[in-house]
């Protein structure tokens, strides 16, 4: 099932299955679940307020093929702000725990514009992730990556960079909050280019923050990536990214904290 088709079904039952071609090793791609419970907690809130911080732990795998429930909770709604829960479980066990922000605009005297873009090559011009299956997760036939900065993983030739292009390989009808949960997470942790051997990683907590008002962006648009990693060892890894538009309009700040093996 497409993106898409995937987000209907949240938005109709509370009981879902996602087949194996959305995997990540032996879970369903983080992108994609976080994103679905997303869906459920949107529909949660009142009209004109946006998606401004969401907070995820991955507390354990969300198989694929195996029936999940998704819920959300309306946890408070003041004059501006309200604050929701997400939760996946499956097999009776908590799987991915969200709490989000969604705040409607205030009348300010302060307004920061955000730091440029980081310059990067056309996408032309960057190596493409193919889906190579038994090789990459096999959701990358869904999601397409150009790489522009820094390495690939397990070529054990480190850096603090990592990231490039980024775009749905089925173009959907819009582009949402919860299309951009899934591109984001979509990336490799930057801390895998350290690694010369393929070794399990994978994200213990998750923070995102989209920028509203957001800026213009088509459905077939390549947004950009870039990630830093800011400090790693004893198996865990700190990481902060920032998404782009084409036109290099800031979309949204990401902060991950990674737990990595090897």
């Amino acid at each position: 099932m497409t993106f898409d088709e995937l987000l209907g079904n949240v938005r109709q039952n509370d009981e879902l299955q996602v087949s194996p071609d959305w995997g990540q090793g032996r879970a369903t791609f983080g992108g994609l679940v976080t994103a679905l419970v997303f869906e459920a907690m949107v529909a949660k809130v009142a009209d004109g307020r946006a998606m401004r911080a969401l907070q995820v732990s991955f507390v354990g795998p969300v198989e694929a093929g195996v029936p999940f429930c998704v819920s959300a909770e309306l946890l408070r709604e003041g004059k501006a702000v309200s604050q929701v829960q997400g939760r996946i479980t499956q097999g009776g066990e908590p799987r991915l725990v969200c709490l989000a922000s969604f705040g409607g605009g205030r009348e300010s005297a302060v307004r920061v514009e955000p730091a440029a873009a980081p310059q990067a090559k056309p996408v032309d011009l960057c190596g493409a992730l193919p889906h190579i299956p038994g090789v990459t997760p096999e959701f990358t036939r869904h999601i397409e990556m150009r790489w522009a900065f820094g390495h690939l993983p397990f070529s054990g030739k480190g850096g603090r960079e990592m990231g490039g292009w980024m775009k749905f390989r089925e173009t959907p009808e819009r582009m949402t909050d919860a299309h951009i949960i899934a591109l984001v997470d979509a990336w490799p942790p930057a801390l895998l280019p350290h690694l010369k051997v393929p070794a399990p990683a994978s994200s213990l907590s998750w923070a995102l923050e989209v920028v509203h008002p957001r800026p213009q962006m088509k459905p077939d648009d390549w947004l950009l990536y870039r990630a830093t990693i800011d400090q790693a060892g004893a198996g865990y890894g700190h990481i902060h990214a920032g998404i782009w538009t084409p036109d290099g309009d800031l979309v949204a700040l990401s902060r991950q904290t990674v737990t990595v093996f090897g």
